[in-house]
């Protein structure tokens, strides 16, 4: 059903961009001038794109973020970062692929980089786990995060996880204890911590490098606290209700925004991040050379303060009392009004 529907949304992309290919083949192998006719064609692909995409469903957006030839954390390093120097290991198990740390440079400023990461072939998905990082990951995460600490650099984090691998080998090595303690490293870092959801937002595996100070959404990512096929096959014992649940659980960008759980959305050029990387990795850059100097103005203690708020602050809502008290008990209501 899944991909059924993901097929079905960009079924008019597909076939255009399909036409475009064939159309520039065609020009080239016999040295033809088809410029007017792939013009067209191209602003037609874009009109189609930005329609299609300004209303797709919750679980559409979803399909989106799992795209696999979405852009991933290596494939912004050199797009967004001057300069990247990478760092390995926990020190105490081992390197975990799924999580990528360095020093980086974006317009001379230095950031202290982890970045969850799913892998683009079979090979590398498997060592990545396809994005699902084991404990010594969030260990490697959080030894970069202390170094961050130490050296007085931001850190700059971005989240694209189905969720921690939940392996039995994972377990054995202390998973839970090990994103907790990243949860609690992150909300006192003395340090300005900038977190973006890339793509997939998934769980605690997500949460475990997603404290900070301001946290960003790419406009096709989720973050949630279950995929949606978890919570169909636990409300509705049925994956088959993925789509309901996508909406239910709020997970979208700008669901999310509206909820106050994430700062801002980075829009992503027509058509999703995955047709034009390039264009979503000049987004990305912008929102971090925008966001990044507004925390580092902010003095360390004001800052901590504001995120242990922040942090107080999820799952917190108004009620109005006094029309509540009203509708179960009418009396008491005017009585209290009176006083």
């Amino acid at each position: 059903m899944a991909k059924q529907l993901g097929v079905d949304f960009e079924r008019p992309l597909i076939e255009l961009e399909t036409r475009i290919s064939e159309l520039k083949r065609f020009a080239q192998e016999h040295k033809v001038d088809l410029g007017d006719e792939i013009s067209v064609l191209e602003r037609r692909l874009l009109a189609e794109a930005t329609r299609i995409y300004s209303n797709l469903t919750p679980w559409e957006r979803v399909l989106v973020a799992r795209n696999q030839k979405r852009p991933q954390t290596r494939d912004y390093l050199p797009l967004v970062f001057s300069e990247f120097q990478e760092l390995f290991g926990d020190k105490l198990f081992a390197d975990d692929p799924a999580i990528v740390s360095g020093f980086a440079s974006i317009d001379k400023t230095q950031v202290m980089f982890i970045g969850q990461h799913k892998g683009r072939d079979i090979k590398e998905r498997d060592l990545c786990h396809y994005g699902c990082p084991n404990p010594e990951g969030y260990r490697k995460a959080l030894l970069k995060m202390k170094l961050a600490e130490k050296l007085g650099l931001p850190v700059l984090t971005f989240v694209d996880t189905k969720g921690a691998w939940c392996g039995i080998g994972a377990e054995e090595r202390g998973q839970s204890l090990a994103i907790a303690k990243n949860l609690e490293a992150m909300a006192i870092l003395r340090v300005p911590i900038l977190c973006i959801v890339i793509g997939e937002g998934g769980s605690g595996g997500a949460l475990g490098m997603a404290v900070g100070d301001r946290l960003g959404i790419m406009e096709n990512a989720y973050f949630s606290v279950i995929s949606p096929e978890g919570c169909a096959a636990i409300l509705w014992r049925d994956a088959q209700f993925a789509p309901q649940a996508a909406a239910a659980l709020k997970m979208c960008a700008t669901d999310l925004f509206d909820l106050g759980l994430a700062d801002d959305v980075i829009p992503e050029p027509p058509g999703g991040a995955h047709r034009s990387p390039v264009a979503a990795a000049q987004a990305l850059k912008e929102y971090i050379l925008s966001a990044l100097p507004e925390i580092l103005a902010v003095p360390i203690d004001v800052l901590l303060e504001r995120r242990y708020q922040r942090l107080r602050s999820f799952g917190v809502y108004k009620e109005n009392i006094v029309e509540m008290a009203r509708i179960s008990d009418p009396t008491r209501a005017e009585t209290e009004n009176k006083a």
